[in-house]
């Protein structure tokens, strides 16, 4: 899920649980808050039917000042302790009350209750009575009324959240595009920068100091740090190419003279001699390939479907001329994929160069397939590679033994190169190798484009 999709969706649910959490409390306290008002309001009005009771017992009888106190949707009773009543009316809407089944109360009662799918507020009071006996005044009243208003509240309440959801939905959206924005412009930028090979910049146009900005210009930073490592790296192989080719080439050239006409001094001249030579051409070799890989041209890959096996052992005529090496060539049948004529040759050509290097004996090279790749494999039975070396061979300079590759004119770049040139055709390569026993390189390549 996008970062812009998470901020949405994440600041939409807290809202939306805070709105509720919010919106239940107020339900619930004013609920609370109103039953509690309706209990205490009946408490109060049986307080006063007590009084007017206890004040006008010995003028007006008991019933008629019960009837007189009848809630206008309720019941009000004399309860006796036998549970009998002396005195118990009901209003016309709540006739129901009177075959509720009643019960004695030695203390003050108030409470909410239900009957037969109605709320009421009922309390109890007692009194002692003019008998000496102690009786209760109890008072039921209907609450529905009450219990409807906080219905329309709940439905109040429930509008008003789904209505709200709108505006949320909306502003988590607008705030999750507000934070995004800068990172979408970062993003963009480096996709321009892919694209272009040029190095830029935010333009950063909030003066306030923020994680956002603050990254904003952490990116810029690297990138004139990028920048400057890549005008170093330009300088350098602008450098080595003018400072080092040229003197190079003289050192050849004087090598050659000197191997020419320096035999009238074998004993002082020869060993000289030798070792400039041998530098001279590793030192350009080296050159040259670091020009190459330093510049990180793009590889003009052109893919033509060729005869695999031909093109094989055409490269290996040619190498077993130059170098005079013993090359065996096994899997005779025709192959046929797609790849670049050149380049198949330049990698044959470094992986043969490599087998010549660190072995003395015959080369064997393979041609196979599986269900996928077309497969050449390059065997040498030389001196191999220690195991905590292989993952390091592809690495730049990086030479397994730095005496044995100085005097044998490596220069720690052609495998480099051949990793670049295998990812650029769409192949891969592995290397299996043990120490004193050999090496063996295989080249993977597609069968289709």
């Amino acid at each position: 899920m996008k970062l812009r999709n998470k901020i949405n969706l994440y600041t939409s649910v807290l809202f939306i649980v805070l709105l509720l959490i919010m919106n239940t409390s107020i339900y619930f306290v004013f609920s609370h808050l109103i039953k509690e008002n309706e209990l205490e309001r009946t408490h109060a009005e049986v307080e006063r039917v007590v009084t007017d009771i206890r004040g006008a017992v010995d003028r007006i009888a008991p019933r008629e000042l019960l009837r007189a106190n009848v809630p206008v949707d309720g019941m009000i009773q004399l309860l006796k302790e036998d549970l009998t009543s002396d005195g118990k009316f009901t209003s016309p809407t709540e006739e129901k009350l009177g075959a509720r089944v009643s019960s004695f109360y030695t203390g003050e009662v108030s409470k909410l209750i239900t009957y037969e799918g109605s709320p009421y507020v009922f309390v109890s009071v007692p009194i002692v009575w003019i008998d000496g006996s102690v009786v209760n005044i109890q008072v039921t009243t209907s609450i529905a009324a009450t219990n409807e208003m906080i219905h329309l509240l709940a439905i109040i309440l429930i509008v008003v959240t789904v209505i709200a959801i709108v505006p949320t939905l909306i502003s988590s959206r607008i705030l999750s595009n507000l934070i995004i924005q800068p990172i979408r412009t970062m993003i963009n930028t480096m996709k321009e920068i892919q694209k272009s090979g040029q190095f830029q910049q935010l333009k950063l146009e909030d003066t306030n100091e923020g994680e956002l900005v603050e990254m904003g210009k952490t990116f810029n930073h690297m990138m004139e740090l990028l920048q400057t490592n890549y005008e170093k790296q330009e300088q350098f192989v602008s450098n080595a190419s003018h400072e080092l080719r040229t003197p190079l080439t003289i050192i050849e050239n004087y090598a050659d003279l000197l191997k020419r006409r320096g035999l009238e001094r074998p004993d002082l001249f020869e060993e000289s001699i030798d070792a400039i030579h041998s530098e001279a051409i590793r030192m350009r070799e080296m050159t040259e390939q670091l020009l190459s890989i330093a510049k990180q041209e793009p590889w003009n890959i052109q893919l033509e479907q060729i005869n695999i096996t031909q093109l094989v052992q055409e490269t290996v005529t040619t190498f077993q001329t130059t170098y005079q090496r013993e090359v065996e060539m096994e899997g005779n049948h025709q192959t046929v994929g797609y790849t670049d004529i050149q380049k198949l040759k330049q990698l044959l050509f470094i992986f043969l160069d490599n087998a010549r290097k660190y072995s003395d004996g015959k080369i064997t090279v393979r041609i196979g397939q599986t269900d996928k790749d077309l497969t050449i494999q390059i065997q040498d039975r030389g001196v191999g590679i220690p195991n905590e070396d292989l993952p390091k061979v592809f690495d730049r300079f990086y030479r397994v033994d730095q005496a044995r590759s100085r005097k044998q004119g490596g220069s720690g770049l052609g495998l480099t190169m051949a990793k670049d040139i295998t990812d650029a055709l769409g192949a891969r390569i592995e290397i299996n190798s043990k120490e004193k026993q050999g090496t063996t390189v295989t080249l993977f390549l597609p069968k289709d484009k």
